[in-house]
C-alpha cells in the first residue's frame, strides 16, 4: 500500500516539475492557513513553483475576485461559488478538496460544557461569559443561523469576541480573552485549548472547500499543478492530519 502511495506521489511530482517554475497567486479561505503551512512548502518543493497566498473571509474573497485583483487559483469555501459574479472568474471544473464540521473549544484544563443536544448546547452558550469566533465568514454565517435557530441571536451577538481571521480564535480562548471558541474544528489544532466537542448532530453541518483555476490565470499551468497536487496522496494525508475530510 505504502509503495503504491509513494509511486502515485512521485508521478504527480514528476508531472509538476515538467512545468516551468513561476510564482502562483492563490486566494484561500482563512481557516486553511494552518493547512497551507504544511502544504505550501510541500508543493513548492515538489513543483519548483512559489506560492503567494492571500487568506481571507468569504465576503472579502468574493469582493477581491469581483474587484479584478489578479490571481491564478483559489481554494475557498464553496459559498464563494454561489456568487454568480465571482463564479464567472473561476474556470470549470472546480475540485472539492476537503470538508469539515463545527465544534467548540475551551481553555486547556477548563470544564467542558455538555454539547450533546441542542438544548444542552443552548444552555452552554448562554452560560458562557464570552465567545471567540469570526462572524464575517461563511462559517460565521452558518453559526449565526444556528444562534437564530436556538433563539439566542441577540444574546450571542453581545458576547461574541469577533476575530478578523479564524487563526485568532484559539489564541483568544487560550489567553482567557474568551471562554469558548466556536468555529470549524480544523482551526483548533493549536496549543492552550481543548476541544469540548462538535456541534450536536441536529445542528451540525460541514463546510466544503473547493479549488479552481482563474479564467484569466497568468500562471494557468502552475495553477493546474496545484489543483492536481491537492488530490495527491501526500496532500490527502496532510488534510486528514489537519482534522479535515478529503474530497
Amino acid at each position: 500500500m505504502m509503495k503504491r502511495i509513494a509511486i502515485a506521489t512521485a508521478l504527480v511530482m514528476a508531472t509538476m516539475i515538467d512545468v516551468q517554475a513561476s510564482e502562483l497567486k492563490l486566494i484561500a479561505g482563512g481557516s486553511l492557513a494552518g493547512l497551507f503551512k504544511q502544504l505550501g512548502p510541500q508543493f513548492e518543493k515538489a513543483s519548483g513553483h512559489t506560492l503567494s497566498i492571500h487568506f481571507d473571509s468569504t465576503p472579502n474573497i468574493i469582493s477581491r475576485i469581483n474587484a479584478g485583483t489578479p490571481f491564478d487559483a483559489v481554494v475557498v469555501p464553496a459559498d464563494v461559488f454561489k456568487d454568480a459574479a465571482a463564479k464567472s472568474h473561476l474556470a470549470d471544473p472546480a475540485v472539492n478538496v476537503a470538508h469539515v464540521g463545527y465544534g467548540v473549544v475551551v481553555r486547556a484544563g477548563a470544564t467542558k460544557p455538555d454539547l450533546s443536544t441542542p438544548d444542552a448546547f443552548k444552555k452552554a452558550l448562554l452560560a458562557a461569559s464570552s465567545v471567540s469566533s469570526t462572524p464575517s465568514s461563511a462559517a460565521g454565517a452558518y453559526i449565526a443561523k444556528v444562534y437564530e435557530r436556538l433563539g439566542i441571536a441577540d444574546e450571542m451577538k453581545a458576547k461574541t469576541k469577533a476575530q478578523a481571521l479564524p487563526t485568532a480564535i484559539a489564541p483568544a480562548v487560550a489567553s482567557g480573552e474568551a471562554e469558548l471558541g466556536i468555529f470549524l474544528t480544523n482551526v483548533f489544532n493549536a496549543p492552550g485549548i481543548e476541544l469540548a466537542g462538535p456541534f450536536p448532530a441536529d445542528l451540525q453541518q460541514e463546510l466544503s472547500f473547493t479549488a479552481a483555476i482563474a479564467t484569466d490565470a497568468r500562471e494557468a499551468a502552475a495553477a493546474k499543478a496545484l489543483v492536481d497536487f491537492l488530490k495527491a496522496p501526500d496532500a490527502v494525508a496532510a488534510i486528514k492530519a489537519a482534522g479535515m475530510i478529503p474530497g
